[in-house]
């Protein structure tokens, strides 16, 4: 019986697909109703699927893709898809819908078909395969990406033929659609675009700090490249040139590793600068910090000041890419703000470094004129000369903080950080002026002292009175008296550029430690 079997089955299929062939070719409803119907009943669903494919769809798909690939590789065509697709997407509305209805109607017991897969879809893969195999590269990213979201676009075109969601989650789960899916390998593309972004960044941050041209910073509120590089990074993670939305949480990682990437680059400039010693140990991307002049730090004040207010919850980028996720839960959108806003964090915490290391260049230029102020005592030790006027050293001490106030980048510093900066500036050169005051006049008394006790040994020695008293003033005292005129001449100075010094505390105890007796108490200049 077995050969009888065989012989009626295959005398069966034979007529079947005679007649369904001519019902395709006739687009004859009710012989392919009936054929369908056939094939259903003795579970050989894969038959019919297969004879459409090869019937009706495989010669239109032939016409669009071509399947030589000698001839593509030669630049008879490209490996867009976009065009193709389109084409596609007519020839499945004019020419296969029909049999899309018929398998779909209801309670025609036909829903057991999947054409769109194992039809459509298997034979597109195939030409693809077959005549642009290229396609399928994230060799070339850009285009990848062109053809991965014109193919996404076709597989949304042909869920729009499923009747209820079980029948897309059936056609989602057929073979054809894993294959055609698997082809597409993003995470390879995700690598080469992590490449190309953070590689991007890190090499601008290995260059010399520089100002950014008036293209590079055209529409930006940055200065300088490294930060210019910083934000058009971010930008390029969420861009629709780059952004694969499966991939969504990958591109949030990346940015705010970008975000942290900027930070450390700061953080070692900051902290090399600060040890100013330039040692070989410092890290190589802290170089660039170790000679620049104090104006370049207010470019990266600026900036990063830019930088914070366009990452903040105000802010577009967390606008744009909340508006991208837009499909999101709103747990996940908090989840990403908030992100985003903890990555920043730890570039604010760097804003006072950046003051200090302006206010301590600044203060180490003034280091230079102050420390003639020692010269004071060689200029009145033993001698008659008295002091009329401030020195000559007291008009530079604050000149370097008014050469930098006078430049035309401070502008680009807030009142705020102007106000911080200046005051910040004169507490510590202040402090140092009275840390060397109080050395001097300290020196000085301590060798009066010896001096008094030597005449007052010697005088006793030759029976001469030792309470006399000299009516000429003291070294200690011309000393003092020339300390004094100094910091008044200071005060006036620092009133110049808006400081009043009877605010700042180290000048308090520098009026104390030179001023006469009666002055003492109150303050004046």
């Amino acid at each position: 019986m077995e050969k009888r079997v065989q012989g009626a089955t295959k005398l069966l299929d034979g007529s079947l697909e005679r007649c369904f062939v001519d019902g395709l070719e006739h687009r004859d409803a009710k012989v392919i109703y009936n054929c369908l119907r056939a094939y259903a009943a003795i579970d050989n669903t894969s038959s019919a699927e297969e004879l459409f494919r090869t019937t009706v769809v495989s010669p239109l798909i032939q016409k669009i893709v071509p399947q030589n690939y000698a001839k593509a590789v030669a630049g008879a065509c490209s490996d867009g898809l976009e065009d193709d697709y389109e084409q596609i997407k007519q020839c499945v509305e004019n020419d296969c819908k029909f049999i899309l209805e018929i398998s779909s109607s209801e309670n025609s017991g036909l829903h057991v078909f999947d054409f769109l897969g194992n039809s459509i879809l298997k034979e597109v893969l195939s030409a693809i395969q077959k005549g642009k195999p290229g396609a399928f590269s994230p060799g070339k990213p850009k285009e990848f990406l062109k053809n991965y979201k014109a193919s996404l676009g076709f597989l949304d075109f042909l869920e729009g033929y499923c009747q209820s969601k079980s029948a897309v989650t059936k056609f989602r789960s057929e073979p054809a659609y894993t294959d055609f899916m698997r082809q597409w390998n993003v995470g390879v593309y995700f690598s080469l675009r992590f490449q190309e972004i953070a590689g991007g960044l890190d090499s601008a941050l290995t260059t010399t700090i520089s100002p950014a041209g008036m293209n590079e910073a055209q529409g930006k509120p940055l200065l300088l490249k490294q930060s210019i590089k910083l934000l058009e990074s971010l930008q390029a993670c969420w861009s629709d040139e780059v952004l694969v939305f499966s991939h969504c949480d990958k591109f949030l990682r990346l940015s705010l590793q970008l975000i942290s990437r900027y930070t450390t680059w700061l953080s070692s400039g900051l902290s090399a600068r600060k040890a100013s010693d330039g040692s070989p140990n410092s890290p190589a991307d802290a170089e660039w910090a170790l000679s620049i002049p104090v104006d370049d730090f207010i470019y990266i004040m600026h900036d990063v000041h830019a930088v914070i207010g366009e990452l903040s919850e105000s802010g577009s980028f967390i606008g744009h890419v909340n508006q991208l996720l837009a499909s999101c839960p709103i747990e996940v959108l908090n989840l990403v703000k908030q992100s985003i806003l903890q990555a920043v964090e730890p570039l604010k915490e760097l804003l006072p470094a950046i003051m200090n290391v302006m206010i301590g260049i600044i203060v180490k230029k003034s280091n230079e004129d102050l420390k003639h102020l020692k010269g004071i005592t060689a200029t009145y030790r033993m001698t008659n000369k008295l002091p009329v006027r401030h020195s000559p050293y007291v008009s530079g001490i604050l000149h370097p903080l008014k050469v930098f106030l006078e430049g035309e980048r401070v502008n680009y510093l807030s009142e705020d950080d102007k106000t911080k900066l200046c005051r910040g500036c004169t507490d510590k050169i202040t402090a140092i002026y009275y840390d060397l005051v109080s050395e001097v006049v300290t020196v000085a008394r301590k060798t009066q002292s010896s001096l008094q006790r030597l005449r007052q040994g010697a005088q006793r020695r030759v029976g001469a009175s030792t309470d006399t008293s000299d009516n000429i003033i003291s070294d200690t005292d011309k000393i003092c008296v020339q300390l004094f005129l100094d910091i008044q001449e200071y005060a006036r100075n620092l009133g110049a550029i808006g400081i009043d010094a009877r605010e700042i505390d180290s000048y308090r105890a520098l009026w104390q430690c030179v001023a006469p007796k009666d002055k003492q108490e109150n303050i004046q200049f």
